[in-house]
């Protein structure tokens, strides 16, 4: 693998779309093969930010915050459909605005169902994918997903209250760590940054709406496993296989039908970029060179 020899500028932008300024990230030269990374729960970009450097010379590279998070705007809950149907939307104008119409995508945990929902969307603009403990079969919800499916199946206050463990400090903090053998490898900046923006006034209810709204992608999921047979994008699976949220269960399941996806699995947990990154990024640049190229 061959790094670029001189650091490419990223650059913090906002866009307006439905009123709402969308904060992302973007790096690399305007005419390039697009890379949208779409980000986790319950980070944002931040969680690209060592990985865009490394892509930047040869692609161009986006990556958004969805709205409550990161350096989006975080509108009431009681007046901004918090979905993931509406954030493949906002994904989805913000592309418009940039006059994208191809791209690869990473997609990692949240940022799974947004991304499939948009290539539903516009199956014909997907060049490739990189999932990184993203789930789209059932046999990735597994026993972490209990009391958050008890709220699917029963909302109510009572159910959707027992959901606050979720946003509290331990669980961040708990997502950075578990499964990780090497902790010092883990910038504790992860958690402190996560939780000062869960903390922010109203935001608890608006990623209790998503836990809720989580739900509606789970019957999508026969259409994403369509869309990867009939489309069959190249595929890149790196995946955690510690993890606890979403644990490498469901990572073998994509290869039923993406025949020719490449699975590696890595001693590592959820935000696997945050110790695997040196691991990882050969990989995700090889891939990418091989499949949708780069100048």
């Amino acid at each position: 693998m061959t790094y670029p020899t001189s650091i490419p500028v990223t650059y913090y932008r906002t866009a307006k779309l439905e009123d709402v300024n969308v904060f992302y990230r973007e790096a690399g030269p305007t005419g390039a093969p697009v890379v949208l990374l779409l980000h986790g729960f319950p980070t944002s970009s931040h969680m690209f930010r060592n990985l865009i450097p490394l892509l930047a010379d040869r692609y161009r590279v986006i990556a958004p915050d969805y709205p409550g998070f990161g350096g989006s705007d975080a509108p009431d809950h009681r007046e901004f459909a918090y979905t993931f149907a509406h954030y493949a939307d906002l994904v989805d104008g913000l592309l418009s605005q940039l006059g994208v119409d191809r791209y690869a995508m990473y997609v990692m945990d949240y940022g799974a169902p947004v991304g499939y929902r948009l290539a539903l969307k516009h199956p014909e603009r997907v060049s490739a994918l990189v999932v990184q403990n993203g789930n789209a079969y059932e046999e990735g919800l597994k026993a972490f997903w209990d009391p958050i499916k008890a709220y699917w199946r029963e909302d109510t206050p009572e159910r959707r209250n027992a959901l606050a463990f979720l946003v509290a400090p331990e669980t961040t903090k708990f997502q950075y760590v578990d499964g990780v053998a090497d902790i010092s490898r883990i910038d504790p900046d992860n958690w402190l940054h996560d939780q000062v923006l869960l903390d922010r006034p109203g935001n608890r209810d608006i990623q209790l709406d998503l836990f809720r709204d989580y739900g509606t992608n789970v019957p999508l999921y026969p259409r994403f496993q369509a869309f990867f047979r009939e489309r069959k994008p190249p595929t890149l699976i790196v995946w955690g296989r510690n993890d606890t949220i979403f644990p490498a269960d469901g990572a073998h399941p994509y290869l039923r039908d993406l025949t020719d996806a490449e699975l590696h699995l890595l001693d590592t947990g959820h935000f696997a970029l945050e110790d695997k990154l040196d691991v990882m990024a050969p990989m995700i640049r090889d891939f990418l060179d091989r499949n949708i190229g780069g100048r």
